[in-house]
């Protein structure tokens, strides 16, 4: 009689805000992960973590959490503190995607600066727009700081904490130097590239990359006029009314910016090198007259609204990971026609938090998909 072979079981933990558990499938990813193999097994972070494993990996996002800590929050300092011991205490447990990556895009200084330091201008015509961290309310030191950085009018003052409450999406466009004494420190300013008001979001999952279309802020000069306050959430939502988003008479023109493949596989390869790591989101303009590629902010774990088959991609990814060994390097492209879905809530020119956005899928809504081929292997961030 011929013996069976048991296929070992992984068990993966996980953590998502109540909030983004609700808006989350997450009885068909139990179901799409049980299927490969998986038992995911929800975490209680109020509970120790030892005792619910063993875990194989965990994945989480705990963004919100971690930036609420970093600013003193004890209840979230308590729990990450709790949760980076139990990391330190069990190295071998694949974590997705690792605090100290995770770090890294809380602050968008950082943020740009990492990027800006990459290999990304290896990529051609892909820049980030100039930026500078304003941290004084001293207006005439704050102005000295812009010129010095090549920060040009207008600009768009975003705070400085990228995630972890509605304020990170409180923003506003600075048109002259008088009015710089308008920006509230702490506070990154970056000049403003005009983009026909259309933004480019690039979902990353693993090896593949998922491009959707949304609207974004119209395209502004340099002016004597007072400043523009805005939440990027409002502007950006793929139902936005909102006038910021609405082209100029003189603005409009049957020219539709698009996004080059082969470029965009290049940027990506760079980002997943620059960053490492397997769940982020990349917010990208094509500037007006130049067709370059500006890299207007990154997303730690965004909502990735628009994108098909989300949990089948993620349980690749997990599945890959746990088993140490990559997807399948096969190639899967798909585009359609773009527009702005239905029902959904984002941020345009910022991608900070999406912690409010709405889940669904317009018909008309586009996506393209594409896999790289970089590949990490270490004992605590695995990228595959």
């Amino acid at each position: 009689m011929g013996s069976e072979t048991t296929v070992p079981r992984h068990r993966v933990g996980y953590w998502f805000s109540e909030k983004k558990s609700k808006k989350f499938n997450l009885e068909e990813f139990h179901g799409i992960c049980d299927q490969a193999g998986l038992d995911l097994i929800k975490i209680n972070l109020t509970l120790p973590i030892e005792d619910q494993g063993p875990f194989s990996a965990i994945i989480h996002k705990m963004t919100d959490v971690i930036a609420q800590a970093d600013l003193g929050d004890p209840e979230s300092l308590t729990i990450v503190q709790s949760f980076e011991r139990f990391i330190c205490a069990n190295p071998k447990i694949k974590i997705i995607d690792p605090f100290d990556n995770l770090r890294q895009l809380l602050d968008r200084y950082q943020t740009y600066s990492k990027i800006n330091n990459s290999d990304l201008h290896k990529a051609g015509e892909v820049f980030v727009p100039p930026f500078v961290d304003l941290v004084s309310n001293d207006v005439e030191e704050n102005i000295r700081k812009l010129r010095e950085a090549g920060v040009r009018y207008p600009f768009v003052c975003k705070p400085a904490v990228a995630h972890g409450s509605k304020m990170a999406h409180q923003m506003s466009i600075i048109f002259h130097e008088g009015a710089v004494k308008d920006c509230e420190p702490p506070c990154v300013a970056q000049t403003f590239i005009p983009h026909d008001a259309i933004l480019f979001k690039i979902f990353v999952i693993g090896k593949k990359y998922f491009v959707v279309e949304r609207p974004s802020l119209k395209n502004f000069s340099a002016a004597e006029i007072p400043t523009i306050f805005f939440d990027s959430h409002d502007v950006s939502k793929p139902d936005s009314v909102s006038l910021l988003s609405v082209l100029d008479d003189d603005e409009k023109c049957n020219v539709h910016p698009t996004i080059n493949g082969e470029l965009l596989d290049r940027v990506m390869s760079m980002l997943r090198i620059a960053l490492e790591m397997n769940l982020f989101g990349v917010d990208i303009v094509v500037e007006k007259n130049t067709g370059h590629y500006a890299i207007i902010d990154i997303n730690a774990f965004p909502g990735y609204e628009g994108v098909p088959d989300f949990f089948t991609h993620v349980t690749e990814v997990l599945k890959a990971i746990v088993e140490s060994s990559p997807v399948s390097s096969s190639s899967s492209i798909t585009t359609t026609t773009s527009s702005r879905g239905v029902g959904e809530e984002d941020s345009g020119i910022d991608t900070g938090d999406s912690s409010d956005e709405k889940r669904h899928q317009g018909n008309n809504q586009s996506v393209r998909v594409k896999r790289s081929s970089a590949l990490f292997n270490s004992t605590n961030n695995i990228q595959i």
